[in-house]
């Protein structure tokens, strides 16, 4: 499969191509683009079977070249270090993505994908109709819910339903309010970077509410968060003055 690799950053595109000619070698990297409309200009000229995308590009982003592109059915995989709840919220319509620095074994996976899209014709409608959902409004799922990857897949969990979320060295996991946990193996301080910061505080370093289900907070044993299934969460001395910002008082 011939492939397309779409970057503005230099180190970024050669690594990416070293990294497939090591780990994907029936990948062929037919050439690489710092912009998107060098990628248009490649992609008229050359015709690459697939796509890695970085998505934050100066000028025109990814978003902006796949809105260029409409009506051609090329795989994608998105290479970005931002907003990957966004992307990950699209896996399961056959979108993949890399989160940089990019991860060998992450590579492998995406570049199985690709593999099987060619081999099934009927994955390149999906994919094409995902991509259109996602240039239509590529922000709506970061902002409603986010994808948890676990042994089994993903699970797609509302952020009106997360109550918080507790660290454990480099692991999360995700207390919702029916009760029950998921784990994830990305740092809570992913979690903090990517979730609204106007509805998710972070209370001390291995902890993370949802302002929206807190029903209290106690100084009986301890600076306490409580939420409204009773949970106790503590609040840092350091995150003290800005959480007592966030809490209307009258």
């Amino acid at each position: 499969m011939r492939v397309l690799i779409v970057d503005d950053e230099p180190d970024a595109r050669e690594n990416l191509r070293m990294m497939l000619e090591e780990h994907c070698p029936d990948l062929v990297v037919m050439g690489s683009a710092g912009s998107a409309q060098e990628a248009r200009e490649l992609i008229a000229t050359e015709r690459p079977q697939a796509l890695f995308l970085d998505i934050k590009m100066p000028g025109e982003d990814g978003f902006a070249l796949l809105h260029s592109l409409q009506g051609q059915e090329l795989p994608v995989v998105f290479t970005t270090a931002y907003d990957e709840y966004a992307l990950q919220a699209f896996k399961e319509n056959a979108l993949d993505y890399l989160e940089k620095p990019i991860d060998v074994e992450e590579l492998k996976r995406a570049a199985a994908k690709l593999r099987r899209m060619a081999s099934d014709p009927s994955a390149a409608p999906q994919q094409t109709g995902a991509i259109a959902a996602l240039l239509l409004d590529p922000a709506s799922p970061l902002s409603k819910r986010m994808a948890v990857p676990g042994r089994d897949g993903l699970t797609l969990v509302k952020h009106e339903d997360i109550l918080y979320l507790e660290a454990s060295d480099s692991y999360t996991t995700i207390h919702t309010r029916d009760g029950k946990r998921q784990i994830s193996s990305k740092h809570i301080r992913v979690f903090e970077n990517n979730l609204d910061p106007k509805r998710f505080f972070r209370v001390h370093k291995s902890y993370i509410i949802n302002l929206e289900h807190l029903r209290a907070f106690s100084r009986g044993e301890g600076n306490m968060a409580v939420l409204d299934n009773g949970a106790m969460i503590p609040v840092s001395r350091r995150k003290m003055p800005d959480f007592l910002a966030l809490i209307p008082t009258f």
